[in-house]
């Protein structure tokens, strides 16, 4: 590719002068390429040119210094790629050996200029200035070792971000003539740009044997799950612009669309979204008024109106990012910066780090199909979802997007991490920012407390008023090992829940919400202050179980009842008052296809507090609701799901005459 206007007054110290018959030779050759790429939207994917560069920080010496390897004709050719390799066949673990750190040492090879057997070289720019970053940071990072015999990684000098400028036959015997190549055994290969005209496929065209591919547009059909790791698409944006961090909330424009050279199917699916939401969807394209050159890469326009790009972005609530000629794009990162949701229509595509990374909070995926239905769609979240997705998209940008050593850190950090599974970073150190923000807390009755990142659970309690009962559902519960917190659900509009002072001390973070309005089904809503994986949904009446009862068994699904629930059966639920345990399992047993499972024996439901006036379960028409609600249930699912069963689970010897601390749990069965 060709560098761009900002960087070309630097071209003349880098490129050494060429005979005049050669420079006409390249500079042809160079037209003619440029036109291609401009003709397939080139630029769309990454507006910045990867330049050549003078300086590599780990050797501290110059790429025209580096030793010159020519490679003959019949140099060997690694295999196209195995695309069964997994972890623990085509990787050597052992060469990781014991680490009281728990890292992985990674050991890059010594800058090499390799050329073909007349002397041209193997890449049209060299080493890159992307590339250039990658390999510094990682030098400079715990994860570097120059002692070769100690490495578990190996990473070649041979820059193969940009396919397009490379010539890949050439770059194949170039690996394989690579000390320690073994067949692509434990070496990584960082690739953003894949494939080519006409076809661009999705991973590297390189043949590369079993090495590992950190690539930037990986396909359901290209990706090895487990092994390669999906990466960002670099956007050099992210070192020549900075856009200051907004606050989240309602925007300018609702939807935004800034990409150029799209198809003109979705243009024309855009176009007509346009006509039908006016205001609210700014559609924007490159500017045809203006002087071709660097500079129109910072520019969008709509109508003869100029938008400066990427600023404009953070104009909006959500920002479309769709396929092009490749799955990856570059727009995505630009869309992350603003701060702006990505509304991903990509189908097929490997999110970059999707391995550690949950997508599902800054960013909505939708089908390519289903683009006339995006506006309808992104109408459906509720403001405060959308702006806790834009707080995450912007913290995703500056833990994993901005910049080259970002990228290359978490990538080796995801490959550590498979490596020493017992000391891999949690789901919560992956997602959530440095600074927890209790923001679904309406009125905290208590200061925020962090949980330990511990395994664990956490107890959400649904009340209303019977506060003597919920004090002794907290006491028991607090006893629980496993207990992460306890969330209090206070479903009382009409009335403020207990001074501070009156409720149970207890070891373990204690929170209330207050909720807008009482419904059953608020037991279930996946809040903020949920850290765990696993929930204990429990009434403030439930007395009758012990902590060891507790301690046996749990399950989360809360996020599915909440938003996967299919049909209006939590609508449903809310208005009768009635049936939300049903509805549970329900939707349990139709994901597991199993049947539920006993974990305690059975005892007589005892509820001291309990009247005919505020039981539900005393109304007379509350038995033939429920019997109601498994009709209408089994309706919207089409089918039966609950399952008979006549299985109970008890620990061992938990009835059994030994001494109490042979038992694992001895309090169950003791009320």
């Amino acid at each position: 590719m060709c560098a761009a206007g900002k960087y070309s007054s630097r071209g003349p110290a880098l490129i050494p002068r060429m005979k005049t018959k050669h420079r006409i030779y390249y500079i042809t050759l160079f037209t003619v390429v440029l036109l291609g790429l401009i003709a397939t939207g080139m630029f769309q994917f990454w507006p910045h040119s990867i330049e050549s560069t003078a300086e590599w920080t780990l050797e501290k010496g110059s790429v025209h210094d580096a030793p010159l390897i020519r490679l003959p004709v019949s140099s060997p050719i690694p295999e196209r790629g195995d695309l069964s390799c997994r972890m623990h066949t085509c990787f050597d673990v052992y060469r990781c050996g014991y680490n009281p750190k728990n890292r992985i040492k990674v050991y890059i090879y010594p800058l090499q200029r390799f050329v073909d057997e007349l002397g041209v070289p193997i890449s049209s720019t060299g080493l890159s200035r992307e590339y250039n970053e990658l390999l510094s940071s990682i030098s400079d990072s715990d994860f570097y070792t120059d002692d070769v015999t100690r490495a578990c990684l190996f990473i070649p000098s041979i820059d193969v971000l940009n396919q397009n400028s490379l010539r890949i036959r050439e770059t194949a015997q170039a690996l394989a003539v690579l000390p320690r190549w073994d067949k692509g055994m434990n070496h990584l290969l960082f690739n953003m740009l894949p494939g080519g005209p006409p076809d661009y496929n999705t991973a590297l065209d390189v043949p590369r044997d079993r090495a590992l591919l950190a690539g930037g547009g990986f396909s359901t059909w290209t990706y090895r799950q487990g092994y390669d790791v999906s990466i960002p698409v670099y956007s050099p944006l992210s070192a020549d612009v900075v856009l200051s961090e907004r606050q989240p909330g309602p925007r300018h424009y609702f939807i935004l669309s800034s990409q150029t050279a799209i198809h003109r199917e979705y243009r024309a699916e855009l176009e007509r979204l346009k006509e039908e939401n006016g205001e609210a969807l700014l559609l924007l394209d490159k500017c045809s008024n203006l002087s071709q050159g660097a500079a129109i890469a910072r520019k969008r326009c709509y109508k003869g109106q100029v938008y400066e790009y990427p600023e404009v972005l953070q104009e909006s609530s959500f920002c479309v990012v769709l396929r092009g000629a490749r799955l990856g794009q570059a727009a995505l990162s630009d869309v992350l910066q603003a701060g702006c949701v990505p509304v991903i229509l990509a189908d097929s595509y490997i999110l970059p780090f999707s391995e550690v990374l949950d997508w599902k909070r800054a960013s909505v995926v939708i089908p390519e199909e289903k683009l006339s239905e995006m506006y309808t769609i992104l109408k459906s979240i509720p403001h405060r979802q959308v702006e806790e997705m834009q707080r995450q998209a912007r913290w995703f940008w500056e833990a994993y997007f901005s910049s080259m050593k970002a990228i290359g850190l978490t990538t080796l950090q995801i490959i550590n991490d498979r490596i020493y599974p017992y000391a891999a970073r949690t789901y919560e150190q992956w997602n959530n920012p440095p600074v927890v923000k209790w923001s679904s807390v309406n009125s905290p009755l208590f200061l925020p407390l962090i949980p330990p990142r511990a395994p664990g659970f956490t107890a959400v309690v649904l009340t209303y008023d019977r506060v003597e009962s919920l004090f002794r559902v907290i006491t028991e519960i607090s006893k629980v090992p496993s207990l992460a917190k306890l969330l209090v659900v206070w479903n009382n509009q009409n009335k403020s829940p207990p001074e501070e002072s009156l409720w149970p001390k207890v070891g373990i973070p204690l929170k209330v919400v207050r909720t807008k309005e009482n419904k059953l089904s608020n037991r279930f809503f996946p809040y903020d202050e949920i850290e765990t994986e696993a929930v204990l949904a429990i009434d403030d009446d439930i007395i009758m179980l012990t902590s060891d009862e507790l301690q046996f068994g749990y399950e989360y699904f809360n996020y599915l009842y909440t938003y996967k629930m299919p049909g209006d059966i939590k609508n449903w639920v809310d208005a009768h008052m009635n049936c939300e345990d049903i509805a549970m399992n329900f939707l349990v047993a139709n994901i597991t296809g199993k049947a539920p499972i006993k974990v305690t024996p059975r005892k007589k439901f005892k509820c001291p507090e309990c009247t005919a006036i505020d039981g539900l379960s005393l109304d007379q028409t509350h038995m033939v609701e429920r019997s109601e609600c498994i009709n209408k249930f089994a309706t919207v699912f089409g089918t039966m799901p609950l399952k008979v069963v006549e299985h109970r689970a008890d620990p061992v010897l938990y009835k059994d005459d030994f001494p109490e601390k042979l038992k694992s749990f001895p309090n169950i069965g003791s009320l």
